[in-house]
């Protein structure tokens, strides 16, 4: 798969700047077939250093909700301002289990290498995330997992790298289904594994963070046959 829109990046920004595999590049597939247009305001939920809502601001024209907890709205700012797309993306320091948004408010939610780690019990998505987007409103997720769940028997190449609480997180498509099938506001589209798995993760390998510099062992070892790039398409009811 060709990627035309994140390609047109700088390399050692994006660099810089990932926090997982390539968000770029998953946002880019995620996005194919969704309508945003440019009257929408969309909640980029985990932002991380707002990658993903340079991404939608530039090439959707959208008014992006830059959220994040671990960076703080003052360092995202900056970010932005430099690309002079501080009018277009509003910085956010929140935790996604107690949002500060209006009920109804959002046209979309998009959250790429983050809702794993904060979305995975059978109550986010109705109690935490759902109100906050207007009925029919638009639900797209991607973020790491497996190719099925293998919590029982982890694979030694996984454990080079990680522990097994640090992949507890980490489920498989089929998993998801059955979690988010329990939501009674919304409606799953699809759920499927993103072409750009490889990719996305060879990317975040060459960067020189800590957190990519520790998984490069796992993944050089063969741990990537085990793992997925899952996306997620819903709509709210």
């Amino acid at each position: 798969m060709k990627y035309p829109k994140s390609e047109q990046y700088d390399k050692q920004f994006l660099l810089e700047n990932m926090m997982g595999p390539n968000a770029l590049k998953i946002l880019e597939e995620l996005t194919e077939g969704i309508k945003l247009t440019s009257d929408m305001k969309i909640l980029d939920l985990g932002c991380g250093k707002g990658l993903t809502s340079i991404f939608l601001a530039k090439e959707f024209g959208v008014q992006v909700y830059a959220t994040d907890l671990w960076i703080t709205a003052a360092e995202n700012f900056e970010r932005f301002k430099k690309l002079g797309l501080e009018d277009r993306i509003i910085p956010i320091h929140a935790n996604a289990l107690d949002l500060p948004y209006a009920e109804n408010y959002f046209n979309a939610v998009i959250s790429v290498d983050s809702y794993h780690y904060f979305g995975n019990t059978p109550e986010f998505m109705d109690t935490k995330l759902a109100p906050y987007i207007k009925p029919n409103g638009i639900i797209a997720l991607a973020f790491p997992g497996f190719k099925k769940d293998y919590h029982n028997n982890l694979p030694s190449e996984l454990l080079i790298s990680w522990g097994a609480e640090d992949l507890d997180t980490f489920h498989s498509c089929k998993w998801w289904h059955e979690l988010l099938s329990q939501s009674q506001t919304i409606n799953i589209e699809s759920i499927s594994e993103l072409k750009c798995m490889e990719e996305a993760w060879q990317d975040w390998l060459e960067c020189d963070e800590e957190h990519a510099i520790n998984d490069r062992a796992s993944m050089n070892a063969g741990a990537g046959k085990y793992m997925n790039l899952i996306a997620i398409k819903a709509k709210k009811l």
